[in-house]
């Protein structure tokens, strides 16, 4: 299962992307908004294995985010199924990505979530001081929820998503 755009496609994580995702997540540059984890190969592929039972029962769906020409360039989870909503995360691109993989990959989480899950939208949290992913979500129309000592709660449509694509469609296409 890949969905595509212009520049980037999302794809499943498999075991073999356990070293690209160590490195992401150990690399100071990108780590400074997730929770920590240890420099252990096998305990990310043995994370990684548990994760497939999850997105086997279609409870959370981890993504690596890749070039068109293979290269990986990040990652992105969706989590928290609810009723008609879900939560993203774990938005992780590195130096490989392309001009405009963040918008992409943004949308490719939305059509993968809205199309192929059924949802109507979207809640997630962004801890308060990643001023750029916040000022992101806000300018493809995100509504402030709540906050706490920590984040911000986010919730978005998928008619927002959607009014936010076609203002967008000359970056996408």
């Amino acid at each position: 299962m890949k969905y595509e755009s212009k520049t980037v496609r999302i794809r499943l994580v498999e075991e073999i992307d356990a070293e690209f995702i160590l490195k992401l997540r150990m690399d100071p540059k990108y780590n400074t908004y997730l929770s920590p984890v240890k420099q252990d190969l096998e305990a990310q592929q043995k994370w990684i294995r548990d994760y497939k039972k999850e997105e086997n029962e279609g409870r959370q769906f981890y993504f690596i985010i890749e070039r068109l020409d293979g290269i990986p360039c990040g990652t992105v989870r969706i989590y928290d199924l609810r009723e008609d909503s879900f939560c993203w995360g774990s938005w992780i691109l590195n130096e490989n990505k392309t001009r405009y993989a963040a918008l992409e990959s943004a949308f490719l989480v939305y059509d993968f979530a809205f199309r192929s899950l059924g949802y109507s939208r979207s809640h997630f949290d962004v801890m308060k001081e990643n001023k750029g992913v916040i000022d992101f979500h806000k300018k493809m129309g995100a509504i402030q929820t709540g906050e706490d000592h920590q984040n911000f709660y986010f919730e978005i449509s998928k008619e927002t998503v959607d009014h936010a694509r076609s203002i967008l469609k000359d970056k996408l296409s």
